[in-house]
């Protein structure tokens, strides 16, 4: 039988139709395990390095097997490059007759019912309706429905939660468009395909059964391939518990009176209800205190202010959900807003009640147990109670034995110190196979990393401006061209007073633009320095000389204050164990590896990563991280640094010899720790 790997290697078709395709023995090992695993049926942890081209490693088993697979990306954008790019052209290659399919959720996708109901939601103005128009145009020449496909209008525009549906306001088969819905369509065609593009949180949706009425997409799967598999656990976390938001009480509000103006004209009551609502849920989010507050119910739930105005707001709550009881029978849109008023009644009386915490896999669950925690944000004009597990694990667990299938977990971040023990407990993995596959890269060649001697603790005020005085001719020797990542904002703004000053460089900002527009302007500009935060740190990716650095602040450990964590911290202790070890450094050597990640993305890159935090050398656990990034060279002398610039200048008039070269060599391994003498690193 011929091997799957075959179909990649010299001889395949890749690399006669793929033109600079390169044969990586690494990607075939990888290819053939994941086809072994969905052949077999079992359950594999695949680490496979930046570079390795672990996307065509999954596709082409997938395709060849014969099989209904899904595969999980983290996001959307990964989503439409797995299924515009890279999937046409592995299907051609393997000249198969698979079909595929692309799957969103609910939200991506145009609501022909709430195109229509969005002109009477109250709050149009002259910019609104000229873009509900352009959308009702686009309305009538989509076939798929998915709002990616107007990009005349925003990302992240107001108008598309008016236009889109959510599993609260899904009227149904009992919608009038039932017949047009473009997601129930987009969800048949997924049933039908051997192939199918998800998401992590549509992947968790229909396992939960969230998304009623669409739950028959992953009993019928083979194989499950979960990439980018280390944002997993964190959004199970999301995902598992439950949320009341302002944004929610808001959308009910006006689907409310807009439902009422279609189907309910002569009931005034409502609209004066909703409105009464909307203005207990705006004096509730003033009791809840200053904007940016991430805090455990437990810290205000005795506080008479705030239980007299939650008491309020479930008050008011109930005289709407009362009219709308008798209206309910006028439409099936007043039916709709009545349960979901009903619904979040429930949501609100767990935070009155806080013996009873809504959780969907544990009803009987509370706060003083190990299974969830209650707690709040707010924003400034908003706020977000959650009801969040703590145990992950056994709520995924319990779902993923449902389905007798195939899993494959992928990630080039699922070790940590060389081990899968931490992602494969936050999941509750058991019974798996795990291997690893290096990154084509050498990164004793192309990378040096440069931890800087005396600079405070972290902990102290001076901290942040002597990392960036110790910063300054890194920044210098790279000429810019470099992402600063931070671990909050505060540092990161800190940072921004400090630089501007002192660099000939543009500074690029989080925050002065959207991400995209960001990233595209970083790439556009020679010699930019951008400063970041969380969200910099992984799913970024800028090939190329225009990112030769990356500077990161701290070890990106999790604040214990946040209250999600310190509930997991304690619910650790509960049980014996130590948490700093068994979680808070696993998570942080996680997050750390995806932003030293952001350096080398391809085989040409080179770079010098800088981390400031002292406590890499002095603290036993510092060797946990070092042990767990890729083999670079390590130096504390700040000439190094330039010295390694400036052989890569000399290189570049060579590179067309060496490039070739360098990717033929076989990747050798090298020790790993805080006591690696620095190397030649060109």
């Amino acid at each position: 039988m011929k091997l799957a790997s075959n179909y990649l290697g010299q001889s395949g078709p890749f690399c006669k139709q793929i033109s600079g395709y390169q044969v990586r023995d690494n990607q075939l090992a990888l290819c053939d395990a994941i086809a072994d695993a969905i052949e077999e049926g079992k359950v594999l942890a695949a680490e496979a390095g930046t570079g390795i081209g672990k996307t065509f490693a999954y596709l082409v088993p997938s395709l060849l097997s014969g099989k209904k697979i899904i595969i999980s990306t983290g996001t959307r954008h990964l989503q439409d490059q797995l299924f515009h790019t890279d999937l046409p052209r592995v299907t051609k290659a393997l000249s198969v007759q698979s079909t595929s399919a692309l799957l969103k959720g609910r939200s991506n996708y145009l609501c022909l019912h709430r195109l229509e109901l969005a002109p009477h939601l109250g709050f149009i103005n002259r910019e609104t309706r000229s873009v509900l128009t352009d959308v009702s145009d686009w309305s009538k020449q989509t076939t798929s429905g998915d709002i990616s496909e107007l990009s005349s209008v925003a990302e992240d525009s107001y108008v598309w939660p008016m236009v889109t549906s959510t599993a609260d306001n899904c009227l149904g088969g009992e919608c009038d468009y039932w017949d047009k819905c473009f997601i129930v369509n987009a969800r048949k065609q997924a049933q039908a395909a051997d192939v199918v593009v998800i998401n992590h949180h549509l992947l968790l949706a229909d396992m939960t059964l969230k998304n009623e009425g669409f739950a028959e997409l992953l009993p019928h799967a083979d194989a499950f391939i979960i990439d980018e598999a280390h944002q997993l656990y964190d959004v199970a976390a999301r995902f598992f518990g439950n949320t009341v938001s302002s944004r929610q009480l808001i959308s009910l509000v006006r689907d409310t009176i807009a439902e009422q103006v279609n189907d309910a004209s002569d009931m005034f009551e409502l609209r004066d209800y909703a409105e009464a609502l909307e203005k207990a849920g705006r004096d509730f989010r003033i009791t809840l205190g200053e904007a940016g507050l991430r805090e455990t119910w437990l810290k205000v739930q005795n506080k008479p202010a705030i239980k007299k105005s939650l008491s309020c707001l479930i008050s008011t709550l109930d005289d709407l959900i009362a009219a709308l009881h008798i209206a309910a029978e006028r439409a099936r849109g007043l039916e709709q807003c009545y349960e979901r008023a009903q619904n979040m009644k429930l949501r609100l009386n767990s935070f009155l009640n806080t013996d009873d915490v809504p959780f969907e896999s544990e009803p009987s669950s509370t706060q003083s147990s190990a299974q969830s925690i209650l707690w709040f944000e707010t924003y400034t004009k908003s706020f977000m109670l959650h009801a969040t597990p703590i145990d992950v694990a056994s709520i995924f667990q319990k779902h993923t034995d449902n389905f007798a299938s195939s899993w494959i977990f992928t990630s080039a971040t699922l070790q940590v110190n060389q081990k899968f023990d931490h992602f494969a407990k936050n999941i509750g993995l058991e019974n798996y196979n795990s291997g690893v596959w290096d990154s084509p890269f050498n990164y004793q060649k192309q990378s040096l990393l440069y931890l800087p001697e005396n600079l405070p603790q972290p902990s102290e005020p001076t901290y942040t401006k002597e990392l960036m005085q110790a910063a300054i001719p890194v920044l210098h020797a790279s000429e810019g061209r470099a992402f600063v990542l931070f671990t909050s904002y505060y540092a990161m703004n800190k940072a921004r007073d400090y630089l501007k000053t002192m660099l000939p460089y543009e500074l690029l900002v989080q925050g002065d633009l959207p991400k995209h527009q960001l990233l595209e302007t970083f790439r556009e500009t020679d010699n930019a320095v951008l400063l970041g935060t969380s969200s910099f740190w992984q799913g970024v990716d800028v090939r190329g000389e225009s990112l030769s650095c990356v500077i990161i602040d701290k070890l990106p450990f999790a604040s214990p204050a946040d209250p999600v964590m310190q509930a997991r911290i304690d619910a650790i202790k509960r049980n014996g164990g130590q948490p700093f070890m068994s979680f808070q450094v696993p998570q942080a050597v996680i997050t750390l590896k995806q932003g030293v990640g952001r350096l080398i993305r391809d085989v040409n890159d080179s770079g010098v990563v800088m981390i400031g935090d002292p406590r890499l050398k002095q603290k036993s656990y510092g060797r946990i991280f070092l042990n767990s990034l890729p083999s670079m060279p390590i130096t504390s002398d700040v000439n190094d640094v330039e010295n390694f610039f400036k052989h890569r200048l000399v290189a570049t008039d060579t590179d067309e010899q060496t490039v070739g070269k360098r990717t033929r060599q076989k990747k050798t391994t090298h020790k790993k720790g805080s006591d690696n003498k620095l190397k030649e690193a060109v």
